[in-house]
């Protein structure tokens, strides 16, 4: 086999990954999931966005890189001292990684050195705050907006 016949294997392969990558993403979108760009690190640049598929799992918020050849989440978010401490627009360099007319929140964990943030829709926003307000009895959840 020569140079032509490795090539050709190594694009059939990547052409598996993308199509797995693919339908991986699809399915989770049929099943619940809602497109979120997440970040992090936090910096001035507007770099850092990655996007995915966000799902809701009990008191966890899952998190799944669009392409990553991870099986589970690549992020899991709790609830349970979960806060969203600002809201914004995203800037103009930021625009390159979000879903279409996203919101960002910037939201801290139970330890204030747990910053990340999150790019939603207004349909997904309005999901996330219900959710994140929707705390079972007895747990202490901070004002979510």
């Amino acid at each position: 086999m020569g140079i032509t016949g490795y090539i050709g294997v190594v694009l059939v392969l990547v052409a598996i990954a993308l199509a797995w990558s693919a339908l991986r993403r699809l399915k989770m979108l049929r099943e619940g999931g809602v497109h979120v760009a997440l970040r992090r690190r936090i910096d001035d640049t507007g770099r850092g966005w990655l996007l995915g598929v966000g799902r809701y799992r009990g008191d966890e918020f899952v998190w799944y890189r669009v392409l990553s050849v991870r099986s589970g989440p690549d992020q899991v978010i709790p609830r349970i001292g979960l806060q969203v401490s600002d809201r914004r627009q995203p800037h103009v360099a930021e625009n390159y990684a979000m879903p279409t007319e996203a919101t960002v929140l910037r939201c801290r964990g139970t330890d204030s050195d747990t910053v990340l943030e999150l790019a939603m829709n207004g349909e997904a926003l309005t999901g996330f705050l219900s959710w994140l307000e929707a705390a079972p009895p007895g747990n202490i959840v901070p004002w979510a907006s």
